[in-house]
Order: structure tokens, then C-alpha cells, then sequence
């Protein structure tokens, strides 16, 4: 069997910085790439894909540029710390662009909200739909800045390695109302449904439902107003290029078509990794990007399915997402950068996705226009789209392979119908991701969208943590790890390795 010194093909100079080994290069092994190349490890990144990314990979075709995934950025000084850790200016690579608003949310019967960080704006909003509870709207604004300075400001890059840590944060957890739902904080605040509606779906952006996601992640509301919604010119890709180039700067490497097999591990403690093509690829630290499920039920092997099999198979999984990506040959200057649109169901659907996990005949729908904001997307005169339906993962047993031309039909009538008429004449190209395409391309486990449901008993310490409690030197970063999905929490558990993987001098 090679290994990394014997092997031309990945013959490195030898170095007496500690080697790291990060599985995949969604944001989450990126950012914990660039930190630890920051500490003075020697760090390869290994993409089983043919691109960087992950999840936030692009899609080209026909001249049309599509991001795969994740279309906002909050929390953007998580980002500007990745270049500042390089001694370099994100705005020297990247241009962030702020939406405004944030989101354009639409109702059945065509009414619509325009959701922004403006204060003033906001209450007007809120006051068009119902006046009385524009006091209601500001105390549950107040109560979301109260969550975020502890859930987010406090803890989103605090370890919780033991239970004692989350001890120490249960009385200012349940104070804040932790145990009771998005939906049900937004309740205690907000009278009006569809008032309701939009603060509480937040969740969603994030895999989980309003009806069971921790009121903790009412924190949303208030890192939106603070920092803002944002969008990267030249599409999310460009931050994915950005963080590959402070890799490379680093001397550490970025490696594609790099299927891990295995990770090797030795007297309780992992080793390196095993390629599929049977490489062996030794390391100091093995950092995990992979879906946790996948990490801890595949990569490890028997030792991993003995230690952690019965909790994750127990475990419930974020919702399935199927995505249409679409160009079109013509411009629809009125739709939005963002919007979302509501179906005639809101927790009877909601229920159907995670609960019941059956496929519903409605939907509600994110429709991603970038072209609205960065012509250069598309061809002259043209529009990139992808919209985005919640679905049930596949433990629903949804067969995609004969399901998603008819759901892609289907939500293509609903747009025609509604907000983009002649929208089936103007299709010039068009591709659909499912949840299928989640567990074939990320391995997602039952094809979930962002890992691990974020519900109370799977957060924080209850999350497999940061830094693997069965295995030493194995970390884990990613939505399926604390503090969870949506850019900041991926960003954040890359920062958490921090404060809990070794100093580089201590392997020297």
C-alpha cells in the first residue's frame, strides 16, 4: 500500500509543521483549513468532488453561472477573519454586495412583506398587516438580541466538550426561552398568522422546523438586522475561490477527486486517512467536514458504527431540499434578489415534510434571482433562478428518480401561475438537485440538507462535538457539529477548533 512519502503522485516536500488532513471542502473544512494553517499545520484538503465547495459548489452551464447551495451571507466578519489570518483584505478578493430588503415575502393571495434590517421600515411593515402588534414585533425583537448575544456572540465558537458546559448555559437557556419553539416564542409576542409566519421561518434556512427548532434560534432575527443579509458579486463561488486561494498562500493544498475511504486510526486515537484508491495518506490531526452520521457510521468503520450506530440511527435529520436551477432567455425585472413564497399551508405542510414525510401536492418556495443583483450571471438579457422547496428526507422513501420531473413541473406552474408568467416559453437550460443527489454527492445522511436536525436534543453539547469524544486527534466541523448549519455556523465550528485542537508546537 503507498503512503503520502512513497507515492510520486503525492510527493511532498518534507516539512516539521504537523500535518492536518481535512476531509471535504465545504466552508466548514475551508475556514478550519485556513486556521490551522494559521496555527503552523501543514494542511490538505481532500474534495471528493471535481471542484471545491461542497455543498456551496457552482454550477455552470449554457453560459449561465448558478451557485449550489448557500445564496446569503450574514455574519460577514467571520469571513473578513479568514483573510485577516493571512494578513490580507477580503474586499481585495471578495465584493459583498447588502440586499435591500433582505427577503420579499409573498402570500397566496398576492400580499407582500419586504423584510430588511431597516427598523423603521420594519415596523411599518408589520403595522400594514397589523397595527397592534407593531409592541408585540419590537419585544420580540428585543427578546431575539437578548438570544443572539448569548446563543450566537457567547457560545457559537465555545466547545461544548463535556456536560458540564452545558450545565453552566441551562439557566440562561431556559430564561430565554430555549425550550420552548421558534413558533411558539413568536407566538408569545406576535398575534397576527401571517405576521407569525414570517418571524418564525427562520428555521428553515437552517433545516429545521419552526414547530420544533429551539427558540434559541430566534437569534436569527436579530444577526440579520445587525449585520445584515449580503450577497457575494460573481456568486458564493467567489468566497469558495477566495478561501482555496488563502490555503494555497498558506503552502497547503487543495486536492479533487480525493475520495477518503477510511479514517485510520490507532490505539483510540486517528492517524491519517485511506483513499478509495487505497492511498494512504498519514496525518497528525484528521479534521472532518464529512456529514458527522457519515463520519462516525462510514469513515471510521466498525470502531466508529460500535461507538456512535444506535445514537445517530435514533437521531432525527434536517429536511430534504430539491432545487431547480433554470436560466432564462428573458429578463423578470420584478422578481426579487430573494423571495419567498408561501404556500396556502403553513404548519399542516411543514408537518408533512418532518413529521409524516410524505411528499405534499403545495409547497412553499425560496426563488433565488442573482441577476438581479449581478448581471454577469447570465447571458445579456437573460436570468439565472434556482428556487428551492423543503421536502422530506429520504427516510419519507420518496423514489426521486421518478418523482422530480413532476415536482419540477409542478412548481414551474406554480411560478407561471403567480409571479412569472411565460415562464415555460423563456426556459433556455435547466438541472435539479434532490435529496438523492445530496446522499450520492455529499453522502448526506439520509439525504438531509444540512445534517442534523436543530432541535433542542440536538444541540450544543447534545451535537456530536467539535472535537470527538471517541477518538483523539479527530475533529469535526460542519452543520452536523456544534454550533450547526447556515454560514455562520459552519464558519463558527471551524473557529471552535480554536480553542480545542493542540498548538502546532506540540508535535514538533
Amino acid at each position: 500500500m503507498l503512503t503520502l512519502a512513497d507515492s510520486p503522485s503525492l510527493a511532498t516536500t518534507r516539512s516539521p509543521r504537523p500535518h492536518a488532513v481535512v476531509i471535504g471542502s465545504g466552508f466548514g473544512g475551508l475556514a478550519a483549513a485556513v486556521r490551522l494553517g494559521a496555527r503552523g499545520y501543514r494542511v490538505t484538503v481532500l474534495e471528493r468532488l471535481d471542484r471545491p465547495g461542497g455543498r456551496a459548489r457552482v454550477h455552470r452551464q449554457d453560459g449561465f453561472t448558478f451557485d449550489a447551495g448557500p445564496t446569503i451571507v450574514t455574519a460577514p466578519f467571520l469571513f473578513e477573519e479568514l483573510w485577516s489570518l493571512c494578513g490580507r483584505r477580503m474586499a481585495d478578493d471578495v465584493t459583498l454586495a447588502p440586499m435591500l430588503p433582505f427577503y420579499r415575502i409573498r402570500f397566496p393571495d398576492g400580499a407582500t412583506f419586504n423584510y430588511s434590517g431597516d427598523p423603521e421600515a420594519m415596523r411599518a411593515e408589520v403595522a400594514r398587516f397589523s397595527p397592534e402588534d407593531v409592541p408585540g414585533y419590537e419585544r420580540f425583537m428585543a427578546r431575539s438580541a437578548a438570544i443572539c448575544r448569548v446563543g450566537f456572540e457567547e457560545l457559537g465558537h465555545v466547545a461544548f466538550s463535556s456536560v458540564r458546559d452545558m450545565l453552566r448555559i441551562t439557566p440562561s437557556l431556559l430564561r430565554l426561552g430555549g425550550h420552548r419553539s421558534v413558533y411558539d416564542l413568536v407566538a408569545r409576542h406576535i398575534r397576527d398568522e401571517r405576521l407569525r409566519t414570517i418571524f418564525s421561518f427562520h428555521p428553515l434556512l437552517i433545516g429545521g422546523s419552526p414547530f420544533r427548532a429551539s427558540a434559541i434560534y430566534c437569534l436569527i432575527a436579530h444577526l440579520e438586522r445587525r449585520w445584515g443579509v449580503h450577497f457575494a458579486m460573481g456568486g458564493t463561488g467567489r468566497l469558495v475561490d477566495g478561501l482555496v486561494g488563502l490555503i494555497e498562500g498558506q503552502g497547503g493544498t487543495v486536492r479533487y477527486r480525493a475520495d477518503v475511504a477510511r479514517i485510520d486510526v490507532a490505539a483510540g486515537a486517528a492517524t491519517g486517512v485511506t483513499l478509495a484508491d487505497g492511498t494512504r495518506i498519514p496525518a497528525d490531526i484528521v479534521v472532518s467536514n464529512a456529514d458527522s452520521a457519515e463520519t462516525y457510521l462510514s469513515l471510521l468503520g466498525e470502531e466508529g458504527r460500535s461507538w456512535h450506530r444506535a445514537k445517530l440511527k435514533a437521531s432525527s435529520s434536517s429536511m430534504g431540499l430539491f432545487v431547480w436551477y433554470f436560466g432564462t432567455n428573458r429578463q423578470f425585472p420584478d422578481i426579487a434578489h430573494h423571495t419567498i413564497l408561501m404556500g396556502p399551508r403553513y404548519r399542516a405542510l411543514i408537518e408533512d415534510i418532518f413529521v409524516r414525510k410524505v411528499l405534499a401536492p403545495d409547497f412553499s418556495l425560496y426563488l433565488h434571482r442573482p441577476t438581479a443583483t449581478d448581471p454577469l450571471l447570465a447571458p445579456p438579457g437573460c436570468d439565472a433562478f434556482y428556487v428551492l422547496a423543503p421536502v422530506p428526507n429520504l427516510a419519507g422513501g420518496q423514489d426521486w428518480s421518478v418523482l422530480a420531473e413532476p415536482y419540477r413541473k409542478a412548481i414551474a406552474d406554480s411560478l407561471e401561475s403567480s409571479v412569472m408568467p411565460g415562464l415555460s416559453d423563456a426556459i433556455v437550460t435547466s438541472r435539479v438537485t434532490t435529496p438523492a443527489d445530496f446522499a450520492g454527492d455529499f453522502r448526506s445522511f439520509r439525504g438531509s440538507g444540512f445534517g442534523l436536525e436543530p432541535v433542542l436534543t440536538q444541540s450544543a453539547w447534545f451535537r456530536p462535538h467539535n472535537a470527538s469524544s471517541a477518538f483523539r486527534n479527530l475533529y469535526l466541523v460542519g452543520a452536523g457539529t456544534h454550533p450547526g448549519a447556515g454560514l455562520p455556523g459552519v464558519l463558527s465550528s471551524a473557529k471552535v477548533l480554536d480553542t480545542v485542537v493542540p498548538d502546532a508546537r506540540l508535535f514538533a
